[in-house]
């Protein structure tokens, strides 16, 4: 019998309506916000693919749970149920809430960074890598070179060279080294996994020289899915217990539960070290709030612990991951070059093979995305020179990965709709000769892949 057709482990309650243009109004709309997709407004997008974060469906418990919010200013009863479900599913010791991730990021870089250090990680991500610098250290690439190579099928991109570390600590000295900072499902390199092996060995290197390990969970449910799949020995695990088993791997973590997690806002500082926590929970209070609602309302953690059981359902996952892997073969079908293999939470079109008649200071990938705008009004976004920003000393960093993200949202879109995005793709595909690149014309100072505008050459 025929490999059997699988179906999404949900049924759709409820709608909301979404508009397309015309070509003329898409043309004025990307003119307006400057070439950049995130500066368009919402209600200009048909099929809104800039992320994943804080954009996927809540389930019909997670609304009932907004219900349920009690909106104490202190020791709101969600916070506990959110730190019952951590303690549960996560296994980490202390949490801090906070309103997002990068809230998360910025309180633990504040405790354990001082000017000087260096801070290894997989591969850089934007707003981690900016809350480490300005807390005075630098950070340091550690992740595989097959990550940086968009056409290498290795399964476990996101893994960490073990030599490039140990490099790092003879060089600096583990006093230097405040902690490893480990991403799984790695972003950047295309939303590549790190396997429990590479994690193991990661563990043992760092038990060894006395350096805490410190998770990126955002998405560690898909990163589980993989390793599920494709580690040997894991086939028959549930998507559950190899999540308790990677963060157990680790001595702390930051989370944006705007993705895996299926909230609309919200994350955490979670500890397994008493004093990082009790001096968390003295930041929290100042940059975000009370260290029992960290920046968020009760009934938004409520959604969140109701939210982090849904997560790691193994339906739940393999059919979200299954839509993302959908897309990308249909572009592969087509012939358009993307990041290989097919990543979880979005595919990553390569847009230095795409464009190949652009140099990257003509910022091929945000340009790719402005066109794929303008022909079907489905927004992506650019992850290459744009988001790589600068370097300390002024001059740009010039990554090897040069790509537009298509993000799906996690229970929001149907398969149809990755059919438009899939033949919008190969029509922009075809007349790809006659692009021209951008120039930019307003830079911010940070995080400049928000704000930043362009113009064409």
């Amino acid at each position: 019998m025929k490999h059997r057709s699988w179906a999404e482990p949900f049924k759709i309650k409820m709608v909301e309506l979404i508009k397309s243009t015309s070509r003329e109004d898409r043309e004025k709309a990307i003119s307006e916000a400057g070439f950049n997709t995130f500066l368009l407004r919402s209600e200009d997008v048909y099929i809104d693919l800039l992320t994943d974060s804080g954009t996927s469906a809540m389930s019909d418990q997670q609304w009932a749970g907004l219900l349920r919010g009690d909106e104490a200013y202190a020791g709101s009863r969600n916070y506990y149920h959110l730190e019952d479900a951590i303690h549960k599913y996560y296994g980490y010791k202390y949490i801090v809430p906070t309103h997002q991730g990068r809230g998360a990021e910025h309180i633990l870089s504040q405790i354990m960074i001082k000017p000087g250090d260096v801070v290894p990680g997989n591969m850089y991500f934007t707003t981690t890598r900016l809350h480490q610098e300005m807390a005075g250290g630098t950070f340091a690439d550690i992740i595989i070179d097959e990550a940086h190579d968009p056409d290498n099928e290795f399964e476990f991109k996101g893994n960490v060279d073990l030599e490039k570390l140990d490099k790092l600590v003879k060089v600096h000295g583990t006093d230097k080294i405040p902690y490893v900072c480990i991403a799984t499902n790695v972003n950047m390199a295309g939303g590549q996994p790190v396997s429990i092996a590479n994690l193991k060995a990661l563990r043992d290197y760092t038990n060894e020289k006395g350096i805490k390990v410190i998770h990126d969970m955002t998405r560690v449910a898909e990163n589980a899915y993989f390793i599920q799949q494709k580690e040997e020995g894991y086939k028959d695990k549930s998507i559950a217990q190899i999540v308790r088993e990677i963060c157990d791997l680790t001595d702390g973590a930051t989370m944006s539960a705007k993705k895996d997690a299926l909230v609309n806002i919200g994350g955490f500082l979670a500890i397994n070290d008493w004093d990082i926590f009790e001096e968390a929970r003295n930041l929290v209070v100042v940059f975000e709030g009370l260290h029992t609602y960290g920046g968020l309302a009760g009934r938004d953690m409520e959604a969140m612990a109701i939210g982090i059981a849904e997560s790691i359902d193994d339906n739940h996952i393999s059919a979200r991951i299954g839509q993302v892997e959908y897309l990308g073969e249909k572009m592969l079908s087509y012939g358009i070059p993307i990041v290989k293999p097919i990543g979880g939470h979005g595919v990553f079109v390569n847009a230095r093979k795409f464009l190949p008649h652009l140099s990257q200071d003509e910022f091929p990938a945000q340009t790719l995305a402005a066109e794929i705008y303008i022909d079907s009004g489905v927004r992506t976004m650019e992850r290459g020179i744009v988001s790589a920003g600068r370097k300390p000393d002024g001059t740009n960093y010039y990554p090897k990965l040069e790509l537009v993200r298509f993000t799906i949202p996690r229970r929001v879109y149907t398969q149809a709709h990755m059919d438009v995005v899939s033949e919008s793709v190969l029509s922009v595909y075809e007349k790809r000769e006659s692009i021209k690149g951008l120039k930019m014309v307003y830079e911010p100072k940070y995080l400049r892949f928000f704000q930043a505008r362009f113009e064409r050459i």
